[in-house]
Parts: structure tokens; sequence; C-alpha cells
């Protein structure tokens, strides 16, 4: 530690999840180090032990800290010495893990910066709640679009007034990945997406749409007080939906809606915002 409280050294970092096929993992490594305040010591790569091991030069993970599962990570870091083992671990599994996973690292100490959503169900979300408020540590859920610089500038520009009363918000996440069943075709990502019981009980509203919210709900610092929401599943024989809008009255009387796609031909990541105040109005767009 330094004389001013800060640490003078890279926090050692965690990884689940991540491994050889996967997504998001290698997006929260790569973020984790871009500052270069943080770097990716240790890992339980896949829920498959051979899998997790294999994976761990992808990332120039050392052997003895390649680990088979999350509980094996957890309890060997333990037994390091404090200035040896990792600060936190960052949760990049498919939704239905979160919970155990954060649980656990939480229970043991250490901090934790999880993927959204927090866990699959409320119930969960209440218990581990409890669980870091029991613990102490630092528990971080990631919505990764808030950190881009200009999203950050729009934020204090509403808050400090420069927009006036906020009247209006409209944020949309289009994509077109799902355009044709992927999930039949053995595509990892798109398989557990659209499986109702690794998912949760949205699909492209809980996959999507919530960054699209977190955005308005960031930029402008306004609660809901009342939603109403239409989803649709446009392919057939799809078990959750691929399409949904959402229309918001906020507390302060402003209206906002939510529309997100995963069935619009040729979007990618096309996330964007428009925000209507009394004095201006300001739009970012991700694409």
């Amino acid at each position: 530690m330094s004389t001013n409280g800060e640490l003078n050294r890279k926090l050692r970092m965690a990884l689940v999840g991540g491994g050889q096929g996967s997504f998001i993992g290698r997006v929260h490594c790569t973020a984790a180090v871009l500052d270069n305040r943080a770097a990716l010591v240790a890992g339980a790569l896949s829920s498959n032990p051979e899998k997790a091991k294999a994976s761990a030069p992808d990332y120039d993970i050392k052997a003895d800290r390649a680990y088979g599962s999350y509980q094996e990570l957890i309890a060997e870091e333990k037994k390091l010495p404090a200035d040896q083992r990792i600060d936190f671990v960052s949760v990049t599994t498919p939704n239905h893990t979160h919970f155990e996973i954060a649980k656990a690292a939480a229970e043991a100490g250490f901090n934790v910066i999880c993927d959204k959503p927090m866990t699959f169900d409320l119930k969960q979300a209440e218990e581990l709640a409890a669980v870091v408020d029991k613990s102490g540590v630092v528990f971080a859920v990631s919505h990764n679009y808030t950190g881009y610089p200009l999203v950050r500038q729009a934020r204090e520009m509403i808050l400090s007034g420069e927009l006036g009363e906020i009247n209006a918000v409209r944020a949309n996440y289009i994509q077109g990945w799902l355009r044709t069943r992927l999930e039949e075709s053995g595509q990892k990502q798109a398989a557990w997406r659209t499986d109702p019981s690794k998912s949760g009980a949205a699909g492209c509203f809980g996959d999507i749409a919530t960054h699209a919210y977190n955005l308005g709900r960031y930029m402008t610092g306004l609660l809901p007080e009342t939603i109403s929401c239409h989803l649709r599943t446009f392919e057939p024989g799809r078990k959750l939906d691929d399409y949904g809008t959402a229309l918001i009255q906020y507390e302060n009387g402003a209206f906002g809606t939510v529309t997100a796609s995963q069935i619009s031909h040729g979007r990618e990541n096309d996330l964007s915002i428009e925000i209507d105040g009394t004095k201006g109005a300001i739009q970012w767009r991700q694409d």
C-alpha cells in the first residue's frame, strides 16, 4: 500500500468462464487490463476441467493457477499468502451459474465483478446481497457500456442541468444474429441464450434490452414508476423472446421507450440512445 491509501501494484484478477468458444470472458479480461491497473493471474475458464486447463495458455495463465473448477480456484487461492492470492474474481459464465460462483467467492472473502444479470431470479439476488453485506467484499455488476467516455460526459451534462428537465428517453439495442434458428446449429452462445433453463425468463430483453435501459438510467439518474412491455418471438419454435418494446413512465413524469431486437438483418451491436430535455437534447450511438 502507498501512504495515501492507494494500491501501488496491479490488482490480481481471476477469471471464471472465458474458455475456448466463449465470448464475454475475453472482453472482461481486455477491459480489466486496459489501463494497466490489473493483471490476470488465475482462472477456471470452463465447467469442463480439461477444457479449462487447455484454455489457460490463451490468457497466459500459468499451469499451477489454471484450475479445473471455480470451487478449486477459490479453495486454492485462499491458501496462498495474502501478497500472492487474487484480489477479485470476474464471473463471465452463463446466467444460471452466476449466483453459485459469486456467492462462493464472496463467502471466501474475494471481491467480485459479475457480468449481468446478477443472479437467475430475485430470491437469489436477495440472498447474494445478504452474503455480500455480511462478508464486506466489493461486489459489482458490469453494464459495460457505461464505460464509454462520451456516455460519462453525457451523464455529467444531464446531471448538472445542461439539458434542463428530462422529458423523454429513447433507447434501442438492435442486433440480427438470431434472425435464423442459430441455436439449432450447436452454436454455443445462441444455445444457452435461447434456453430458459440457462438464460432465465427473458431472451432478447434480458440479454440486450437491459443494457439499453441501463444506459438511460445511468445517464439521467431517473427511476421508473410504471412499465408496460410487449415481447415477441418471431422465429417459430424459439423458446424465448427475440424482439420487444417497453414503455416507461419515470417518477418525474418523463416518458421512455426501450426497443430491442435480435432479428434485424444487417445489425451487429447497434446500441443507441436519444434524450430530450427542456433546454436541449443529446444523442449517442455505438455503431
